[in-house]
């Protein structure tokens, strides 16, 4: 039986090229996650407030909207660490913040050598990661070159 490979026809791949570039999947899952959080009663007014802050938050560089606050890192962490130790494994921190949906992190970070990442190293690299994920929202500053 011969295997048949992907055909990619040249206007599926400019739109897959367009997603890309203007980061459209990762807005949509934001969005998409937003509302499965907050379950609004009118979502699509939901969603244009949301498009309200990111715009508001492009123009600041600040405030920008995330599904986690500093409440919710912390609480993660203590999840991580129940026996409050003050550490997590190099692992933990890993898949923490993937689960988080940060994918843009320090793999090697303070206390990684020693498989002991504290509180302040993982609160760091998840507000960190959390943010350049939300900067993905934001208007690409022109090369000066």
């Amino acid at each position: 039986m011969a295997t048949k490979e992907r055909e990619v026809w040249p206007r599926q791949q400019e739109t897959e090229e367009y997603l890309t570039e203007h980061k459209i999947l990762e807005l949509l899952d934001n969005f998409t996650s937003e509302l499965i959080y907050h379950r609004p009663d009118d979502p699509k007014k939901f969603l244009i407030d949301m498009l309200d802050k990111l715009m508001k938050a492009r123009i600041s560089r600040m405030d920008h909207p995330c599904l986690f606050d500093e409440s919710n890192i912390t609480s993660i962490f203590g999840m991580l660490d129940p026996t409050d130790r003050g550490y997590i494994t190099l692992e933990q921190y890993k898949q923490a913040l993937i689960t988080m949906g940060i994918n843009d992190f320090d793999e090697s970070p303070a206390g990684g050598e020693v498989n002991k990442i504290t509180a302040d190293t993982f609160k760091r690299e998840a507000k960190q990661g959390l943010f350049r994920a939300s900067a993905t929202f934001f208007e690409k500053k022109p090369d000066n070159d």
